[in-house]
């Protein structure tokens, strides 16, 4: 049995539709179909926030409105969710407190930003515990840009609207929508058009196996973060699309007492805790992934997947020691992460072979690890170097070492004779670090390209390990970070 149409709720109806291209985007669709147009084309590349509206879905028992960039979603992705745009904010009783805020404190200006800010400020609205932070509304409206405001007004309105706990209709209405959207979700597998082009969402990873094996040459989609561009940039005739956000299963995270397990579709959001809990680093590192709408769609296997030399999770992940998991139809294998890289843009992924999730090893007592991101700006930003560092300590000497960057080749990639040379090194001598800074100019080669150039990325690699050796050994008083000091670790002896 299989459903032949999507479904979502709009302004509290349930919405059926069939036989849409499989390429087109949210932002299409309520523009052009619903000409719901306060929704605005800015980038479109999920960059200026211009496009964001919002999606309810029920998590954990409990309907959550999150930010999406419509303009690079696509529109089967909203199958089972509510979607919200600005034209629904306001009621009888006058305009959203979030609206209100941001007429008074003069948020906007030319205006065409202001539907996604608001909308964005509206997820911040529903959900953030209260009292908000000043760093709270930075965070969310990383993903919003605006060359009018400076955004000072913007975070004023925020800081007033957010100030006391949510009370709009949306709040009064969560059981009943929460009741709706459970009315419209089954475990049947979606198809959308026919063998030659079709939209598909399967439900169980058996009916994904058996698809994708049966259509090898599909797209995967997890948030579309990434093949939303190829659409609206590359201009890709995608005539096969599978949704992999309703498969039961990929997005289970588990918590063993070594390793952490992630399941493919877990979104960066959701893993940011997660992560967070085996090192601070994790989280912050996280935490400057993409935007709140990126974090919000974007997932971890996605992030692998798509073999990108510059993603931000790989590298990380690698120097931790993941091991990735893949299936193809009924057999499964599991290989070391730095493995499934093998050129720029490719993987070790065969034909009909799909990411399940990956697993990775928690830190031991005697291990320290740091990452490091550098970018041209702080927050949504690609790294111009990306790096991540494993130590194991016996004492204050180093017993094993595992180190990987993204940015200085064409997959992310671990220092292997930066590692050996490490082999021994003291952290009370700075002086035992120096044949590792020479080992890295042999293990990259970086390139030039607009983020940075080659001998930049060099520099930088080296100075990231100086900064982490130093972090380790001095703990707390290496004044290495301009904000956020970590706890020295305490070694096993």
């Amino acid at each position: 049995m299989r459903r032949e149409v999507i479904r979502f709720l709009r302004r509290g109806r349930p919405v059926e539709l069939k036989g849409f291209d499989p390429r087109t985007t949210l932002l299409d669709y309520l523009r052009l179909e619903e000409r719901s147009t306060g929704t605005k084309e800015g980038c479109a590349e999920g960059d200026c926030g211009a496009c964001t509206v919002a999606l309810g879905r029920v998590r954990e028992g409990k309907l959550v409105y999150e930010p999406v960039n419509a303009c690079i979603l696509l529109l089967g992705q909203v199958d089972g969710a509510e979607v919200v745009t600005v034209e629904d904010l306001a009621s009888e009783e006058g305009l959203h407190p979030v609206q209100a805020a941001m007429v008074k404190n003069h948020g906007s200006q030319c205006g065409f930003c202001t539907p996604g800010i608001v909308m964005s400020l509206f997820t911040l609205y529903q959900h953030a515990p209260r009292p908000v932070s000043r760093e709270t509304v930075n965070d969310t409206l990383v993903g919003n840009l605006c060359r009018c405001t400076g955004y000072r007004p913007i975070l004023d309105a925020a800081l007033e609207a957010c100030a006391d706990a949510p009370a709009d209709s949306f709040t009064a209405m969560l059981s009943e929508r929460a009741a709706q959207l459970a009315a419209i979700t089954d475990g049947r597998d979606v198809f959308v058009g026919d063998a030659t082009s079709f939209f598909a969402a399967p439900a169980s990873e058996d009916a994904l196996a058996k698809l994708y094996a049966n259509h090898p040459d599909a797209t995967l989609v997890a948030g579309s973060t990434d093949v939303g561009l190829w659409i609206t940039k590359a201009m890709m005739d995608l005539k096969k699309i599978i949704w992999l956000g309703r498969v039961a299963g990929l997005d289970r995270i588990e918590y063993g007492n070594d390793t952490l397990s992630i399941g493919a579709t877990v979104t960066h959001a959701k893993a940011l805790p997660a992560l967070s809990g085996i090192d601070p680093d994790l989280g912050e590192l996280m935490r400057r992934f993409g935007s709140a709408q990126v974090r919000a769609s974007g997932t971890v296997g996605g992030n692998i997947a798509n073999g990108s030399p510059i993603g931000d999770l790989a590298p990380a992940l690698i120097a931790l020691g993941a091991t990735l998991e893949l299936r193809n139809g009924a057999t499964t294998r599991n290989l070391p992460l730095e493995n499934f890289f093998i050129a720029y843009r490719r993987q070790d992924r065969a034909e009909g072979e799909f990411v399940r999730g990956v697993s990775v090893p928690k830190l031991k007592a005697n291990e320290a690890f740091r990452a490091y991101k550098v970018s041209k700006r702080l927050d949504e930003d690609i790294a111009a170097v990306m790096g991540a560092f494993r130590f194991t300590l016996e004492g204050r000497t180093i017993a094993d070492a595992r180190i990987a960057f993204g940015g200085m080749a064409g997959t992310p990639k671990r220092a292997a004779l930066t590692e050996k040379a490490m082999f021994g090194a003291s952290l009370d001598d700075a002086s035992s670090w120096e044949a590792g800074f020479a080992a890295m100019a042999q293990d990259y080669q970086p390139m030039d390209d607009h983020r940075a150039s080659a001998a930049y990325r060099s520099t930088v690699a080296r100075n990231l390990l100086l900064k982490a050796l130093s972090e380790i050994a001095n703990g707390a008083s290496a004044a290495t970070r301009l904000v956020g000091q970590r706890e020295p670790l305490q070694a096993a002896e």
